[in-house]
């Protein structure tokens, strides 16, 4: 049975720390993080890579998505019988936030439907108990995340790959001075991870 509910405000339950944001996004060397060639697969093979993965899932418990990416995640993990990586059971536990003025029924339990409203949701659940709170494809709300000021930290996975086209994490316009590098990492088969921090953190 699918577990659905809207999320509503409320002044109670507030934490002392704020929960961090954390951008975690798979992309090419020219900055593309939207998959219109085959340089991205999910399936790819490379154990430490995949135990990063874990570790970094074992440190959130929600994720934050939007409709098109929620669809398509939706429409793969939860269909696999035979998941070697682990990630799809990892995905079904969490709580999953969808932003999302159409979607009624997600299909996928342990889902909480944001509506209007959404970005003041976001800004109270940053403040309620819990773990990181992690993002990830979704690229329109990672723009308005971004622009809102509602990242605490960027999780860049570098694929050694160039598209040549399509969208970028950073919105156009958007100004950063500095970000601070917290991490790196560099996996066998050639992907690089930048693990940054915003200096509000």
């Amino acid at each position: 049975m699918t577990d659905v509910s809207r999320f509503s405000l409320s002044a109670n339950g507030k934490a002392s720390n704020m929960r961090p944001l954390v951008i975690t996004q798979n992309m090419t060397v020219d900055g593309s993080v939207e998959t219109l060639t085959d340089w991205f697969d999910p399936n790819e093979d490379d154990r430490e890579m995949l135990a990063e993965i874990h570790r970094q899932s074992a440190a959130s418990d929600t994720l934050l998505l939007g409709r098109k990416t929620f669809e398509d995640m939706r429409g793969y993990w939860p269909e696999l019988e035979d998941d070697p990586t682990g990630i799809a059971e990892i995905l079904d536990k969490q709580t999953k936030y969808v932003v999302s003025s159409t979607l009624a029924e997600p299909g996928w339990r342990n889902t909480v439907v944001l509506g209007s409203g959404w970005l003041e949701a976001v800004a109270e659940l940053k403040e309620s108990e819990g773990n990181e709170i992690g993002v990830t494809g979704s690229i329109s709300l990672c723009h308005a995340l971004i622009q809102q000021g509602l990242v605490d930290e960027y999780r860049l996975f570098v694929y050694p790959a160039v598209q040549g086209f399509g969208r970028r994490l950073f919105p156009e316009g958007r100004s950063i001075p500095r970000l601070n590098l917290v991490g790196s990492k560099t996996f066998q088969n050639g992907v690089c991870l930048l693990t940054y921090r915003t200096r509000s953190r």
